[in-house]
């Protein structure tokens, strides 16, 4: 078989100059890829001599093609999932449009191991190279890849050395009392010239509503809704709200002046991955850290609501924050909850229904269904009967509020903190002489639990005073007779209605039971 060789051209043709044989090769399509991960003025220089340089070498190349130079400015390198410009440059490359990438080192290009070798590979299998100038690693190279898996496993490590720094920095921080809040979406607060938390008034007017209508026995849902009507901004400064964001706000314990830090936990260096610190990490608690916006007796009751809510749901009763009396009305024949039903017979009606009878049956529990409009009017009657006896009530209540606040155990958790104060340098003491100082110790724990009991006790005392002052209000404001039913009254005012065949016991938050006919 004949053998054919193909020899060039190399004199002019029709007076053109010779064509040198590395000239009838198409041009490399070179890009260069920059990033640097902060955005302080030294980086930011150092990102711009980056773009000057790798523009001017490559256009320097009389064989590269400039096919773009891609950046990331102050993005980190652990994960690929925010960087715009890696992520259009590997577009660009699947796509056919670059032939070689050009950049600093393997730490620039990432330093999570799996993703340098996913993307070194990727680019491998559609013809494109790599070249790492600190490490003069090129991956097309035979010994490319070996070189690469050993030298993006040491960024990798360096990548976790740095974040095992930062947090070891941070817990330091935090056992100093110095915490770190992004007060930007941080409802309620924004910060001074010394980074010290400061309240905005206005928008603590609306962390106090969030609380005063939970409290009055709205959902999160209905406080939800009544915040967007309002054209109330949350702490994003949108006008759109969720659920969660008003959960947060109950349950936030810097807005009574305390901080807890360390919540939240990274477990995955490379993807940030965080979770709530089930008791992994110490965690720190800060009291009175910063002015708060809502009481230690408002907060303490909030809980305690969501708590009851949700054993609510636990027993099968949803919490309704619609009607008043869906969270009061229980059954006097088994103790059931009763539920609000719909009757259309001859038209919509309103009953209550014994939950135990509607899932078990008549033989579980023999209390009829009960008309809305009875109940209403025996909770009317019950309000006036005690404003009648608005004299005795008020004494009772004014009693019940000397009683329940006394002087708050002042006297007690003083004098328990000077034994503290004692023992704790008696323990210092036997410590420095070599001494045994375990019964101490023990005596330190006994007084540190006592004074925790005599603290709680405390908020107890005051949120009882708090419920009772607010009847009191309600007493000395309140001159003539209640004419209708009113939810928010009886969110206020009732603890519990039992109901019977015949009548209503209708118990008041400050303890009166009066037993209406119906």
């Amino acid at each position: 078989m004949a053998r054919i060789t193909t020899i060039p051209a190399t004199r002019p043709f029709h007076g053109e100059s010779a064509i040198r044989p590395e000239e009838m090769m198409p041009k490399k399509r070179v890009a260069a890829y920059c990033r640097v991960s902060t955005d302080t003025d030294e980086q930011a220089t150092s990102y711009d001599e980056q773009i000057r340089y790798y523009t001017e070498l490559i256009t320097r190349e009389s064989q590269w093609e400039l096919a773009g130079i891609y950046t990331d400015d102050g993005i980190s390198g652990r994960n690929t999932k925010k960087r715009e410009g890696f992520n259009k440059m590997i577009e660009d490359c699947m796509a056919g449009k670059i032939d070689l990438i050009i950049t600093k080192s393997i730490s620039r290009f990432a330093r999570n191991t799996v993703d340098c070798l996913k993307y070194i590979r990727m680019l491998k299998e559609k013809g494109v190279e790599i070249k790492f100038e600190k490490e003069n690693i090129r991956t097309l190279d035979s010994q490319g890849e070996i070189m690469i898996t050993i030298m993006a496993s040491l960024a990798q490590q360096e990548s976790e050395s740095l974040s095992k720094n930062v947090k070891m920095g941070l817990k330091f921080r935090y056992q100093r009392g110095k915490i770190s809040i992004n007060h930007n979406w941080f409802l309620g607060y924004t910060k001074d010239d010394e980074g010290n938390l400061v309240v905005v008034p206005e928008q603590a007017e609306v962390v106090k509503r969030i609380y005063r209508e939970y409290l009055d026995g709205s959902s999160m849902d209905q406080i939800k809704a009544g915040l967007e009507r309002d054209g109330i901004k949350n702490g994003a400064g949108r006008k759109k709200w969720g659920t969660t964001n008003i959960r947060q706000i109950l349950t936030n314990e810097k807005y009574v002046g305390d901080a807890m830090l360390q919540k939240t936990i990274t477990v995955d260096v490379l993807n940030k991955t965080r979770i709530a610190n089930d008791g992994r990490e110490v965690q720190y608690y800060i009291e009175e850290h910063h002015e708060p916006i809502v009481s230690r007796t408002v907060f303490s009751r909030v809980q305690e609501e969501m708590k009851r809510r949700s054993e609510m749901r636990k027993n099968k009763r949803a919490f309704n924050g619609k009607y008043g009396l869906s969270n009061v009305c229980k059954c006097g024949q088994c103790g059931s909850a009763l539920y609000r039903v719909h009757w259309y017979l001859g038209g919509k009606k309103v009953m209550w229904r014994c939950r135990n009878r509607m899932d078990n049956g008549a033989d579980a529990c023999d209390l009829k269904s009960i008309d809305n409009e009875l109940i209403e009017k025996a909770v009317v009657k019950a309000v006036n009967q005690m404003l009648k006896e608005k004299n005795f009530v008020v004494a009772t209540v004014k009693e019940n509020i000397l009683k329940v606040v006394g002087d708050g155990g002042n006297h007690l958790t003083a004098t328990i903190d000077s034994r503290i104060k004692d023992l704790e340098k008696k323990i210092v003491e036997l410590v420095k002489s070599g001494k045994a100082y375990a019964a101490l110790l023990e005596q330190l724990d006994d007084l540190k639990k006592e004074k925790a009991r005599l603290l709680e006790a405390d908020v107890e005392c005051k949120k009882e005073s708090e419920m009772l002052s607010g009847i009191m209000a309600f007493l000395d404001n309140q001159t003539d007779e209640i004419v209708e039913y009113d939810d928010l009254l009886t969110r206020r005012l009732v603890k519990e209605i039992e109901v019977h065949d015949d009548k209503v016991l209708v118990t008041f938050k400050h303890g009166q039971t009066l037993e209406i006919n119906i």
